[in-house]
């Protein structure tokens, strides 16, 4: 078990060795993400509760709108029926894991599904979303159409991690009243990296418990090793059959 505040360097090499090796035996991209969060919602845990520190763990991907399978598109026509869908990113919940039962499942999620990223306009127009891509080190342009010429350079990259080390009425962290305060969000943490395909990994931590700057710069390592992890399955299989 690990403790978000005594979270030593040790403890940082023992979870990313485990995160490394998550993915073996799995047939998909899915498979793995939701063994990634699972993972992380379990062996981090919160000393005063004995249970864990993070309130939710989801993972993010994005995608092609022709990449996604049928249900999502679905979901991305009857939200968004007049967006141009040819080279369409949407930013798509893979795996997911938190204190409520509806937390546990991808499909029960109300509004994360699946986030059509339709230009830069609309990604600024979300601030954790935006706020993520900067804190990643990105510009908002080179997610939604990587340029070929830069895109090995970027997938090789130590990504910066996003990081609200004070949630509550923090501008970067929506549904305050409705998700932050009533569930003890202290701090939320990001962190990701862009795979060869051109589409960028993130997972995302809502603490009860406070994160520290020093704290979060270790999951920049962490990142590698989820990467690794899920890396056999870029161009591959992403969704479970």
């Amino acid at each position: 078990m690990y403790n978000l505040t005594q979270f030593t360097l040790k403890s940082m090499t023992e979870c990313g060795a485990d995160l490394r090796k998550i993915g073996s035996g799995a047939n998909s991209m899915e498979e793995v993400s939701d063994r990634i969060v699972r993972y992380l919602y379990e062996k981090f845990v919160d000393e005063q509760t004995d249970r864990s520190a993070f309130a939710l763990v989801r993972f993010f991907k994005t995608h092609l709108y022709a990449d996604l399978e049928a249900s999502l598109q679905q979901v991305v026509n009857a939200a968004s029926p007049n967006l141009p869908r040819d080279t369409l990113k949407c930013l798509t919940l893979l795996a997911t894991a938190g204190d409520q039962p509806q937390w546990d499942s991808r499909q029960a999620s109300a509004g994360h599904q699946v986030i059509p990223l339709a230009s830069e306009q609309i990604v600024a127009q979300s601030p954790m979303i935006s706020q993520l891509i900067k804190q990643f080190g990105l510009e908002i342009g080179s997610v939604l159409s990587p340029d070929p010429d830069l895109l090995v350079d970027l997938e090789q990259e130590t990504f910066n991690v996003f990081h609200v080390p004070a949630a509550i009425a923090s501008p970067y962290v929506p549904a305050q009243q409705e998700f932050v305060i009533p569930c003890g969000i202290q701090s939320v943490l990001g962190f990701g990296g862009m795979l060869p395909s051109g589409n960028i990994f993130a997972v995302i931590l809502f603490s009860k418990v406070s994160i520290s700057r020093n704290t979060a710069d270790m999951f920049k390592t962490l990142a590698l090793n989820t990467k690794m992890a899920v890396l056999p399955f870029d161009r591959g299989t992403i969704f479970r059959e």
